[in-house]
Order: structure tokens, then sequence, then C-alpha cells
């Protein structure tokens, strides 16, 4: 299963969106090898379990033209790459602590002409005199850590007209959250990924969204 995934559920792509999505699998094949940030068992359901997770955001998300999104610990590019292809008039910053997945994501954006991405070599508690629309992040840390670095990133109000969004945390969970989401202090929004896409893949697998 490989770009079949994707376009079981979205379709209305130009054709250099399509191109840039069909390129992934020996992008991330060639630079796995060298660089590992995709463990081994996985990198054959690249589309299924990186990209089409991913995209799960831009399932549920609307994100608009103009708008600036941060993907924290974005480790080799998941979901940032995937949704910066889906939504190539958005800016999007990649940031993470180490160096060598940046080196892999900046080979992957460069190979791909993507356009509106730029990436940062930073933990993310340092970034300053910078806000966003949306911060997304995929299994990086509690629920917890993710909003206490996320909330002082985050614009107070969207500059988008006509959205029905409050910026805030978009970030990808799986399993039991019960206790996490208490430790958290926040009620975001939860929406299970099984509802977007039906493989076995994404049971138990969340979207979690926390307005500032």
């Amino acid at each position: 299963m490989q770009m079949e995934a994707i376009l079981k559920y979205f379709s209305d792509f130009t054709l250099v969106q399509l191109k840039q999505f069909a390129a992934l699998d020996p992008l991330y094949k060639e630079w796995n090898s060298k660089i590992n940030v995709i463990s081994r068992k996985d990198i054959d359901g690249l589309y299924e379990k990186h990209v089409l997770h991913s995209l799960a955001i831009a399932a549920a998300f609307q994100f608009e033209p103009g708008m600036e999104i941060i993907d924290i610990g974005t480790g080799g590019g998941f979901p940032g790459i995937p949704l910066a292809i889906f939504f190539p008039e958005v800016k999007f910053l990649l940031a993470d602590s180490i160096a060598k997945k940046l080196k892999v994501v900046d080979a992957v954006i460069q190979a791909l002409e993507l356009k509106n991405v730029t990436t940062q070599h930073v933990r993310v508690e340092e970034i300053k005199n910078r806000k966003f629309d949306f911060v997304v992040s995929r299994a990086v840390a509690p629920l917890k850590e993710l909003w206490r670095w996320s909330k002082p990133l985050l614009k107070t109000k969207l500059q988008v007209p006509n959205s029905n969004l409050q910026s805030g945390l978009i970030c990808l969970k799986g399993g039991d959250l019960t206790t996490e989401i208490h430790d958290s202090g926040t009620r975001p929004r939860v929406m299970e990924i099984s509802d977007l896409f039906n493989e076995e893949y994404f049971k138990m697998k969340y979207l979690l969204y926390v307005p500032r």
C-alpha cells in the first residue's frame, strides 16, 4: 500500500503535489539507510504509518493561505512535510533539537522543492520572538509538556478572516490518553483517527486539539 493509501481519502491534488507525494518513498528509503529517522520495520509502511497519519490533521483542519505553523520535534519531518505538500500556501517551520534528523528533513525539502518550509535546529523552549497560528506535533512528549511549550508560541488571535478555529496545539497521539489528558490540565477536543481513515493501523490513534 503506497500512494493508494493517500488517494483513497484525498483526490484534489495538483500534478506537482502528486509528484511530491510519490517522491517521498524513494527519498526516505535512501536517506533512512544512512541516517535512521524511521524505524526499519515502518519504512515499508511509509505512506500509511507516516504520511497518511500526518494527513489526519489535514482531514480534520483546514489551514488557510498565509497561516504559519510550527512542527515541534519534527523528527524525520512528520507531520510537517506531508502537511506542507498538502497546504502549499501555508508556511511551516519544522523544529527539532537533533541536527542529524534535520539533515534528512532539509534534503527531502530540497529534493521536493518545497518553498513553504524552513527548518530550525533548536530546543522548542528556546524559540523566542515568533508566534504561530498552530503548533503541530506527533508523539513527541506528554500533552502537559507539549502544551507548556506550545502556549508561548501561539498567536492570541488568528489573522485569517472567516476561520472558525482558534489558534492552538494539534497533536497526534495513541493509546489510552485518560491519565495524560488529566495530568495536562487541558480540555482538548479529542478525535478518533479511525473515524477519518478505516485502516486497522488507526485504531486507538487520536487527534487532540487544545485551543489557546
